[in-house]
């Protein structure tokens, strides 16, 4: 029988899952719809662009390693904020990691469309691009619904298949590189890669959101260490590759919105992009599958806590899900999907994410003068949480009027929600 945590949510996710999880969660809209924006930004330093990029999020997907091995309830960056600082950050960071996995999803969504319209011209009509919004997240929403270990199912079903294109693409774009690719590119200066850096936040970003449901994870003090270092190991190469792929096989001058499947036209002809723009379809259904299931359960967490109204933790009798949360939020994705486009969602998202990347880097500095041995302990942990925090605040004053607006806004949000909590507490 599947062990149930005291909150009643059902452990059903492994070792295994976790990590496809994780995977799901990162592997999505980024690598499709970034490499020609970083070829633009960066010209053929681009490959480089994403290992740097790599370095830097794997430095505090260890620290998130370390923190998340104290837990084993749901509410991820949220709950570690508010163990280490006090309810009023960590409701903060609860409200911005969900604007984060809310404008991540509307992203992924509408790239779906763009990689649709090389199969179907009529995917960006206006009325048939928000049927297909809503027949996504409606579908998803249902799946997830009815039960925690078919959501993982199809989540690791996704992660698997999503790998299968990519691999393709890179063990067979390799023998067509051509070295003229790379010496007719010119690259960009400070401001470039500045933000080339903040859009790859985006592309590697999703792994905090697999830490979530940590209520629902069998051994979560062990699995989440090994989840977040095995796929973040297997992400940082396939990145890579792929980039190095787009820029010596894409002749200078080409413009797209779906690189990889115009780079697969140049060495597979028209088949080879279709099989790309398919690919990207798995891999973009695969992230939503994932972010539909773990991101509800932030709005769970918080509403178990006390700190969101009290309808958010309700649990369904019959699936053991947090049903009213999973609605919620494909409601509020579809909306942001409906009324944004793919780069806007995906700026937002990243800005917003560097903020729970920081708190979590400093909660392990916090955690680290409190008496007790997580189960995974960073070696040189505090210099790691250092860099990781540099690292945030750096690309997070480069944000623009837009996103500070509406990062403004939610702050405001937050600290409204900890006086009502306060006040009714």
């Amino acid at each position: 029988m599947t062990p149930t945590s005291r909150t009643g949510l059902v452990r059903a996710i492994g070792r295994f899952d976790l990590t496809a999880l994780v995977i799901n969660a990162v592997i999505g809209s980024g690598i499709f719809g970034l490499p020609a924006i970083i070829l633009g930004l960066v010209g053929a330093a681009s490959p480089v662009a994403f290992l740097l990029a790599g370095a830097a999020i794997a430095v505090i997907a260890l620290c998130f390693a370390e923190v998340a091995s104290r837990f084993d309830a749901a509410g991820g960056p949220y709950l570690y904020a508010r163990e280490a600082f006090g309810s009023f950050l960590g409701l903060q960071i609860g409200w911005i990691t969900w604007l984060v996995r809310i404008t991540s999803a509307a992203a992924n969504a509408n790239l779906f469309v763009l990689y649709l319209a090389e199969l179907w011209g009529r995917a960006t009509e206006p009325a048939v691009r928000m049927a297909l919004l809503t027949v996504m997240f409606g579908l998803l929403a249902i799946i997830n619904y009815r039960g925690v270990k078919q959501g993982a199912r199809v989540s690791t079903v996704f992660a698997l298949a999503k790998l299968v294109p990519l691999a393709l693409f890179i063990v067979v774009g390799l023998w067509f590189i051509e070295s003229e690719n790379f010496r007719g590119r010119v690259a960009g200066g400070l401001d470039d890669w500045t933000q080339a850096m903040l859009l790859l936040v985006f592309a590697y970003g999703g792994f905090e959101a697999a830490m979530i449901p940590a209520g629902e994870v069998k051994n979560p003090q062990r699995d989440c260490p090994f989840a977040l270092l095995v796929a973040l190991a297997v992400i940082v190469g396939v990145y890579m590759l792929v980039q190095a792929v787009v820029v010596g096989t894409l002749p200078p001058g080409v413009e797209t919105d779906r690189p990889l499947a115009a780079a697969a036209n140049e060495f597979l002809g028209r088949p080879g992009g279709l099989l790309l723009a398919v690919g990207a379809l798995v891999s973009v259904s695969g992230l939503l599958s994932g972010t539909m299931l773990n991101s509800p359960r932030l709005t769970y967490a918080l509403a178990e806590r006390g700190d969101f109204p009290a309808f958010f933790a309700a649990v369904h009798a019959r699936f053991r899900t947090p049903h009213v949360s999973i609605l919620l939020y494909a409601a509020l994705s579809w909306v942001l999907a409906v009324a944004g486009t793919f780069q806007w969602n995906a700026t937002l998202s990243a800005v917003a994410r560097l903020l729970i990347y920081a708190s979590t880097c400093a909660a392990l500095l916090a955690f680290r003068r409190r008496a007790g041995r997580p189960a995974f302990r960073l070696p040189a942990g505090p210099f790691f949480a250092v860099v990781g925090i540099g690292f945030s605040a750096w690309l997070v004053v480069q944000m623009g009027r837009a996103e500070f607006v509406i990062l403004g806004g939610t702050v405001a949000l937050a600290a409204a929600t900890w006086l009502w909590a306060r006040r009714r507490g």
